[in-house]
């Protein structure tokens, strides 16, 4: 796993569209990757339809995650797919940032 990049985080972001938009290469931020989170495509896409919503997975996880020089996010993909989503989360359950990657290594 490529525990270490660079991504353009987008502020609470709705969907996977959100993410995906052209943007400055200065705008990227450091990310580092803290824990991966593997889920089945239906949980996945309901996921990425509405990241809004609260997620367990967030809360279970998402206290290893914190913003400073390089973010410390959690992962997100479905299962047996090389792209995914980087979350840095807000009061436990909430998406405050995210970014989409294409491949992790």
């Amino acid at each position: 796993m490529d525990l270490h990049g660079y991504a353009y985080f987008v502020e609470r972001p709705r969907r996977l569209e959100d993410l995906q938009r052209p943007h400055l290469i200065e705008r990227e931020r450091p990310y580092s990757i803290v824990t991966a989170v593997q889920l089945p495509q239906i949980d996945f896409e309901n996921f990425i339809t509405d990241m809004l919503a609260d997620r367990q997975f967030i809360e279970d996880y998402g206290k290893r995650c914190k913003a400073g020089d390089v973010w410390d996010c959690l992962l997100v993909q479905q299962r047996g797919r090389t792209d995914g989503v980087l979350v840095l989360p807000e009061q436990g359950c909430f998406v405050s940032w995210a970014a989409y990657v294409s491949e992790v290594k």
